[in-house]
């Protein structure tokens, strides 16, 4: 073990503090810097995805999959960009369990959500074709492939901030 690698059994039982937070920042490579190509890739790729959506249908998806992969950073950032947008505080507690409220959300966010839970837990048994019959009963074919890709580019967020350690509430964005 290299002395920058930390083990998923530490980084699991060991509460952050501000040593490990200053350890993590001096181990962890800042992405944009070291891959700035590839950076401003996903960037287009995620404005991309965004085109023709409704600014809520996009912070509800990014939040949805935060959370499935329990990506503080990223929930943190949505969050309060929805907040921003004039998303209700009852919507934003009530992502995380939307099937248990069903009537906090149209049933065009549901199946959006639906199909970004089966699209972040792929592995878990690919996309039902019930949720993607529902996810197609919502969206034509431009939409769908935009939710998709929309879908893609949040979980590839998640995956650089946890993989190089991005803390919630550091957001460097304007």
């Amino acid at each position: 073990m290299t002395t920058n690698t930390i083990t998923r059994d530490a980084a699991t039982t060991t509460p952050p503090t501000s040593t490990s937070t200053s350890v993590a920042d001096k181990t962890r490579i800042d992405f944009a810097k070291a891959a700035p190509k590839v950076f401003r890739a996903v960037v287009g790729f995620d404005a991309a995805a965004r085109e023709g959506l409704d600014p809520a249908l996009v912070e509800l998806i990014q939040i949805r999959a935060s959370h499935l992969n329990h990506c503080a950073y990223c929930l943190h950032m949505h969050t309060n960009d929805a907040r921003k947008a004039g998303e209700s505080e009852d919507r934003l507690h009530l992502v995380a369990v939307w099937r248990e409220a069903r009537h906090f959300f149209t049933p065009r966010e549901q199946a959006a959500l639906a199909l970004t839970e089966a699209v972040t837990l792929i592995a878990d048994g690919g996309v039902p074709d019930d949720v993607y019959a529902e996810a197609v009963h919502h969206f034509d074919a431009q939409e769908l492939a935009h939710v998709i890709a929309l879908i893609l580019t949040i979980n590839t967020w998640n995956r650089i901030a946890l993989a190089t350690g991005k803390a919630a509430g550091t957001d460097e964005r304007a």
